[in-house]
């Protein structure tokens, strides 16, 4: 199967009073961006996420969206600093001998004073919490993965529509490539005979003629090559996989190819087709530029 490079994914996990939402979106991209937003307890895991993306993700512009909210009541500790206590009560004790005032603190009054009784985040058990983080991670993706697979169907039958539309356009070059030297040669001949009136048509001069034409107007081999390179990205696309950058590159011979058939007509028919052969491999090209 191929894949879109736009895609989204979304999961919510709740293990052990902690929840972990995961949201992920993406568009197109030349190589692999990942840029993830996520709060500052997790931020040791984001090498591990990273990673754990390139597991599903090849190519494209990726955010990542980590929620994170812990429900555990033991989640806090109160934490009693005795050693600035005493310094409080030393310096408090120098005031009051200093300027010869009583010394008034309460226990209640020295535990307001900043940093004597302060409340803690317990670390939590980073086994755990990744084992919940990666269930959250590999149901998102699997989603967004899903939703790639579903838009890139979408993208390999729009595509195989096109190349069939440019094969019409092949058959018609093909077609209509001898039918020009026929016209030519017919031109050629009246043309002579209107000034020669009765004197006799050299036949070989206007094969010569004729031949040369035919060597500036001849196609054949691109006609061949472009063929060959609608097939083959027909079979690319069949065959599936991270698949874009093949893609692309055969389509920048395919319209190579046209850019030659273009110069070389000398017919409005074969213009006119060969202007259609080049707008509709340039809607191949943009189209191909959202394959993963």
């Amino acid at each position: 199967m191929i894949k879109s490079m736009t895609g989204f994914g979304r999961c919510e996990v709740t293990e052990d009073n902690q929840k972990i939402i995961i949201e992920m979106k993406s568009v197109n991209h030349r190589y692999l961006d990942v840029n993830m937003k996520m709060p500052k307890k997790l931020s040791a895991f984001e090498s591990s996420i990273r990673n754990f993306l390139k597991e599903y993700i090849q190519r494209g512009k990726v955010d990542v969206f980590v929620t994170y909210e812990d429900y555990n009541e033991d989640n806090f500790a109160l934490k009693y600093n005795e050693s600035l206590a005493g310094e409080y009560l030393k310096y408090f004790q120098q005031m009051a001998d200093t300027f010869e005032i009583t010394n008034d603190i309460t226990v209640s009054s020295l535990s307001r004073y900043p940093e004597v009784l302060t409340m803690e985040q317990q670390e939590a058990d980073q086994e755990k919490l990744w084992a919940i983080l990666e269930r959250a991670l590999r149901d998102a993706c699997e989603q967004f993965v899903a939703s790639r697979q579903a838009e890139g169907e979408n993208l390999r039958n729009d595509l195989i529509g096109k190349l069939d539309t440019l094969l019409t356009y092949v058959d018609f070059i093909e077609e209509r490539s001898p039918r020009i030297l026929k016209e030519y040669r017919e031109k050629l001949e009246a043309r002579i005979a209107e000034f020669l009136e009765d004197t006799m048509i050299d036949e070989a001069r206007i094969a010569t003629e004729v031949t040369i034409f035919a060597d500036k107007i001849c196609v054949d081999e691109e006609m061949v090559r472009l063929r060959s390179h609608i097939q083959t990205m027909k079979d690319t696309l069949l065959a599936g996989g991270s698949i874009g950058r093949k893609l692309d590159f055969i389509a920048q011979e395919m319209n190579r190819e046209a850019n030659t058939i273009l110069s070389k007509a000398n017919d409005i028919a074969i213009s006119d087709m060969g202007i259609n052969l080049k707008t509709d491999i340039e809607k191949v090209r943009e189209q191909i530029q959202n394959i993963e």
